[in-house]
């Protein structure tokens, strides 16, 4: 819900009040009989939904042109439907201009005139993703659609009633519309009240989201914070090519009040694929150590936008690669490193994995020999899907108490779009093609061995797992932990929480992390 002039919204009203301008001298010669007969409770209704509509159309630049995506197919249907609006005005002005002309139906739709506009500035409001805009429109619609309704019963009488088959046709597709468009409503208003949750980012702070040229690439950034003169967290997301900048915000709301925190969808994934595919479609770029200097270029970037000498680095799962490998190289920028869910060795804690999950299913008397197949195959074989495959039978065994809601945060998020959407498709694919996409990222997770790259550490390291979490061990991590040397480390463990700890307990993960960083 972004304040500011919309042109699209005047295009529409223009659109909407010329036609009503001319009506005024040509209106039905009996229309004055039908007027006093009109419902007050309805006549309030349309009355303030068209104050509403009107207001809300103008002061709200959500329904502005953007860049081409799906979404904008709700625009296009809206104003299909103010053109066809437009064409029933001229067909009345060429017709004998009877009340029976000002309340016919177009393509079989009732009493056109009244309800073309409404469905139009409805369909703007979902456009726009602005609840706002679409309670004002039902408003309107329950007044000025339930007048008209009620004249052209007068003028037309009832009509006749068709077959029974065809009328629970009719409302079977009405009660479908209503819960689909129901349930949208909700999403949006939820998603606007999370936005308008941040207003005060808007005053002395920064709540921003851009393209920033890194490498040669335009990359994703989302920025949140009260204050920017407070330390920059860099997020770093998994994966690879795992990007949630979407669903931070259900623990990073918490953490903006103290820190400006920014994440990052890095090159070859998400938002900033879909912003490259043309100069980089197959992702030739996306290696390891291109990461990293595009990763030096945003921390240059945020050292001097918000006056830093130094950031702090959180990773999380494959972003504790790249997060640890960044601070071992420039520990002159990084003023503290958070790991959450830190990657040690995805060979030793996938062994370890299954083989947890080997004794307890020998110990539960189950059948292991599939269990026992798929790691075979993943030590004849240690691709990915080999890897993936082995990690489902698995998983089995390793059930969380505590789950995971980042399915519910993406719904009701004010930064889900529709190219987090196509990337989320992307991920659903065919697996081979997606590992692909990102193989040299993928290629070097797989052999990567946190304990060969280096163990000193100069600045404070902060480990933050959860108990449950098989993919990367608690155990695993606590060896490591224990191995390093750092200023000041710590590890906080959460207790019944699976690979993500943020998203299954974020209040009690941004405890954490604000406990370790006031250090």
């Amino acid at each position: 819900m972004r304040l500011g002039f919309s042109y699209v919204g005047l295009i529409y009203l223009v659109l909407l009040m010329v036609p009503n301008i001319i009506w005024m001298k040509r209106q039905p010669k009996d229309y004055g009989n039908y007027v006093g007969n009109e419902n007050k409770l309805l006549l309030a209704f349309e009355r303030a939904g068209e104050v509403l509509v009107s207001a809300t159309a103008l002061v709200f630049a959500d329904f502005n042109l953007r860049r081409w995506d799906l979404w904008c197919l709700w625009l296009v249907i809206s104003f299909g439907l103010m053109v066809l609006y437009e064409v029933f005005w001229v067909r009345y002005f060429r017709s004998e201009k009877t009340m029976a002309d000002f309340y016919s139906s177009i393509l079989k739709i009732p009493v056109a005139g009244a309800t073309l506009p409404v469905a139009a500035f409805f369909l703007l409001g979902i456009y726009g993703s602005n609840i706002l805009m679409m309670i004002s429109t039902v408003i309107l619609g329950i007044g000025h659609i339930g007048i008209h309704l009620a004249h052209r019963r007068e003028v037309c009488g009832e009509k006749k009633k068709k077959p029974l088959l065809l009328r629970i046709v009719k409302w079977a597709a009405v009660v479908l519309s209503a819960v689909i468009f129901g349930v949208m409503s909700a999403v949006i208003a939820i998603r606007n009240v999370r936005y308008v949750g941040h207003y005060p980012e808007f005053f002395g702070g920064v709540e921003e989201e851009l393209y920033l040229t890194l490498g040669g690439q335009e990359q994703y950034i989302l920025m949140t914070g009260k204050d920017t003169a407070n330390p920059v967290i860099v997020y770093l997301h998994g994966g690879p090519s795992s990007p949630d900048s979407y669903v931070t915000y259900s623990f990073a709301d918490q953490l903006t009040e103290e820190f400006t925190f920014v994440c990052w969808e890095q090159r070859g994934c998400g938002k900033t694929y879909f912003r490259n595919t043309d100069k980089d479609p197959d992702n030739a770029t996306a290696s390891f150590e291109q990461a990293l200097d595009d990763l030096d270029g945003l921390v240059d970037y945020l050292r001097e936008r918000f006056g830093q000498e130094k950031v702090i680095i959180m990773g999380h799962s494959y972003g504790t690669i790249l997060g640890s490998q960044y601070v071992l190289r420039h520990p002159e920028k990084v003023s503290a490193y958070v790991a959450v869910a830190q990657v040690v060795s995805l060979e030793t804690s996938d062994v370890y994995s299954y083989q947890d999950a080997l004794s307890r299913a020998k110990a539960a008397g189950d059948d292991t020999s599939a269990l026992e197949e798929a790691y075979s195959v993943v030590v004849r074989d240690p691709s990915l899907p080999n890897l993936m495959a082995l990690r489902r039978k698995v998983s089995a065994y390793h059930p969380v108490s505590v789950q995971d809601h980042s399915t519910w945060y993406a719904l009701t998020s004010p930064y889900f779009g529709m190219d987090d959407f196509r990337w989320f498709l992307v991920q659903l694919g065919d697996m081979e093609d997606y590992f692909a996409l990102n193989s040299q990222l993928f290629d070097y997770t797989m052999a990567f061995d946190a304990g060969s790259q280096g163990m000193a550490y100069a600045v404070p390291v902060y480990f933050i797992s959860g108990s449950d979490d098989w993919v990367c061990p608690v155990d695993s991590v606590k060896s490591f932990y224990e191995g390093i040397s750092a200023p000041k480390k710590d590890l906080c463990v959460i207790e019944g929480c699976g690979h993500n700890v943020q998203y299954s307990l974020p209040d009690e993960f941004a405890d954490c992390v604000l406990k370790e960083l006031r250090r």
